[in-house]
């Protein structure tokens, strides 16, 4: 009986969401050409950013045997070069057209991976790491502005919401790809797969239509003397400055886990860890963009920083595999949706001529916390060990709860109240 009701209450849902969806259809359409086209490119291209990620560290000591100091920061400089390109690109994609960047990010992106190939030294990879990032800095600037501006308005939540879903798949999927490829064929499938992939990108991404935006007040930010405003957006400051505190807690799972793992004897559900997560994410996601559009980002961003920290301090105890993937589910439910609510927030807050600038300030703070995250918390794990590490996270994300209701929390709430 129990499992009867159980069965019809899914039933139940899935057709309350179908017919929802039909509803929201006729009003306005999200699952355009354009939104479909625009989220397989930026999947492609993150899929690749991933892959290499979680194994360039390995691939510069076996080839080049570098140092660990080395091998890292042939993995971390790919950040850099992503920083270096969305500085240039959100005070430019106004000028040089969306479509245009994406095209020649990709074709860049392309053209760097080839050079993976060809047998060099530590210091080239280096170099073409750097390079790499820039191609991809570009590409993903492009396409987190187009996609900002083809959904409608009205389910801006729920089309960022499925959009950001590119990128936390291709987080599970790509290192399962990457780990797989080397232990079968060598590091050198995996440039060559990322090259295929990128090449496939580039007749997708030709079929996006080249977004209309009203550019009034376009000029304003052009002054040859240097400004903050010429790089970053002012509007979409405030909730990017609480995505770098976040983003540098969550950066401690990306890059201690599998080590973290590995120590407690956890290695089986270490390998299990981002499909977990992704899949908490993949799952709930439907929901969360609905009820943002319907309720606004506070009724998201609160439990979803809570289940965050809840997700860590489950990490920071867990003896058992059963512990240590709840704790997985707990921080994809909540670092992965927060994730995409902040965006739409910077989004939302932002003119529409000014939405590449505010797409690059939002990514620019994300990159920083989780690209220098590991590099300043590594230097606790030798005093607290990974556990101490995961635990002290939780009153850095419960600061960040704090840094939200000021800098955006009590303005959402009183727009939310009028």
């Amino acid at each position: 009986m129990m499992l009867n009701g159980i069965i019809n209450s899914v039933f139940e849902i899935l057709f309350y969401i179908l017919e929802f969806e039909g509803e929201r259809m006729q009003k306005e359409k999200l699952w355009t050409k354009d939104f479909i086209s625009i989220s397989l490119v930026n999947f492609v291209m993150m899929l690749s950013m991933y892959l290499l990620i979680v194994t360039m560290a390995s691939y510069a000591t076996d080839t080049y045997e570098a140092s660990t100091s080395m091998a890292g920061l042939a993995s971390s400089i790919f950040i850099i070069g992503v920083l270096f390109a969305r500085l240039y690109a959100g005070k430019e994609i106004a000028r040089i057209g969306s479509k245009k960047m994406l095209i020649g990010g990709i074709l860049f992106f392309v053209l760097i991976t080839a050079l993976y190939l060809i047998p060099s030294n530590i210091y080239v990879l280096l170099i073409v790491r750097f390079l790499h990032g820039v191609g991809i800095g570009f590409a993903a600037t492009a396409t987190g502005t187009i996609v900002a501006q083809v959904v409608p308005a009205s389910r801006k939540g729920e089309g960022i919401s499925y959009f950001s879903l590119s990128v936390i798949l291709s987080t599970a999927v790509g290192p399962l790809i990457g780990l797989a490829m080397i232990n079968e064929f060598g590091y050198q499938s995996m440039f060559i797969f990322s090259l295929v992939v990128g090449l496939a990108s580039l007749p997708i991404a030709l079929m996006v239509n080249e977004p209309v935006v009203d550019d009034q007040g376009e000029g304003e930010n052009k002054s040859r003397s240097f400004s903050l405003a010429n790089y970053l957006e002012p509007n979409a400051l405030p909730i990017s400055i609480v995505t770098f505190v976040i983003a540098l807690a969550y950066s401690g799972t990306l890059s201690f886990i599998a080590s973290f793992a590995k120590e407690a004897e956890l290695t089986e559900a270490g390998s299990m860890y981002f499909f977990v997560y992704a899949m908490a994410v993949l799952f709930s996601r439907p929901f969360t963009g609905k009820l943002m559009d319907a309720k606004g980002a506070n009724s998201v961003v609160y439990p979803a920083l809570i289940a965050f920290a809840l997700g860590m301090y489950a990490l920071s105890q867990a003896q058992s595999s059963a512990v240590f993937l709840l704790g997985a589910a707990l921080i994809g439910l909540g670092y992965g949706n927060f994730q995409s609510v902040a965006q739409t927030i910077a989004i939302k807050m932002t003119p529409p001529h000014r939405m590449g600038m505010a797409t690059s300030t939002f990514f620019i703070m994300m990159d920083i916390g989780i690209g220098f995250g590991p590099f300043l918390l590594g230097y606790m794990i030798p005093d607290f060990g990974y556990r101490g590490l995961y635990l002290a996270m939780v009153p850095l994300i419960i600061a960040g709860v704090f840094i939200y209701y000021s800098l955006h929390g009590k303005k959402e709430k009183m727009k939310a109240s009028i």
